[in-house]
């Protein structure tokens, strides 16, 4: 690799569509993710954001185009062979999807113990680590109902990186969070970015955030790829669509 070469492609999207209840969510939605990086994905509500990142771990098969993770498609992938791709993944859903009967550290290990891991000894000593790793240290017995929203947050974080995960994918990581907050979960990414190296797409229609933590940003629109760049290039953009996305314009009348 020559001094300026990019980092290799991780994930690669190709020509993506989608359709659900009869509308063409995607149309045709290309996408490269390299290694290392945090890619920013935005775009307005119900624009097919999450639905791709749905894609990317199996929940959902295209009606075209093609995805590929390490340079192995898996778009047409047996539930088997997904499974390997899902542990070399970390998802953190927009609410957090915590067990509410199951205490932290039953939520954390949740993974674990589902692929069979039965050493509860490396069951703690794991948990313990994901927890630490989130600022969350000794709150193993709490339940869910006794977190704050940006606990819950993190929690749910640390069992998404309890498969220490090559990739980590956030669907809306500060959707209903205070601004204070927020900030720590922004903090928390970038955090991890360098301390693990891992390559994180994010999906977000969080300005600031997104300012806060991209290497790359890309804008979902109508389906379709609109705009890829740096952020420096979003903010000097003058696109009339990317003005309005950025500065949260709808031309409406009062």
């Amino acid at each position: 690799m020559t001094e300026h070469a990019r980092p290799r492609e991780v994930i690669a999207v190709d020509n993506l569509v989608q359709t659900l209840g009869g509308q063409e969510i995607l149309r045709g939605f290309s996408l490269k993710v390299y290694e290392g990086e945090t890619l920013v994905l935005l775009g307005r509500s119900g624009g097919g954001k999450s639905v791709f990142l749905r894609h990317l771990i199996g929940l959902m098969q295209p009606v075209g185009g093609t995805i590929t993770v390490d340079g192995l498609n898996i778009t047409d992938l047996k539930e088997r062979d997904l499974a390997k791709v899902r542990r070399c993944m970390g998802m953190l859903f927009q609410n957090g999807a915590l067990f509410d009967s199951m205490t932290v550290a039953d939520n954390v290990a949740f993974p674990l113990r589902e692929r069979g891991e039965t050493d509860e000894g490396l069951i703690a000593g794991k948990v313990d680590k994901a927890l630490q790793m989130v600022n969350l240290h000794g709150q193993q017995q709490k339940m869910p109902v006794n977190l704050s929203g940006g606990m819950r947050k993190r929690v749910a974080l640390a069992r998404a990186l309890i498969n220490e995960p090559r990739c980590m994918l956030y669907d809306e990581p500060t959707a209903g969070l205070d601004p204070i907050v927020a900030d720590s979960i922004d903090v928390l990414i970038r955090r991890l970015q360098r301390r693990l190296g891992v390559t994180s797409i994010v999906v977000t229609h969080d300005m600031k955030s997104a300012f806060a933590i991209a290497d790359h940003v890309a804008l979902l629109h109508e389906g379709r790829c609109y705009f890829y760049g740096t952020c420096d290039q979003l903010r000097a953009s003058t696109d009339p669509v990317i003005r309005d996305f950025v500065e949260g314009r709808s031309h409406e009348e009062p």
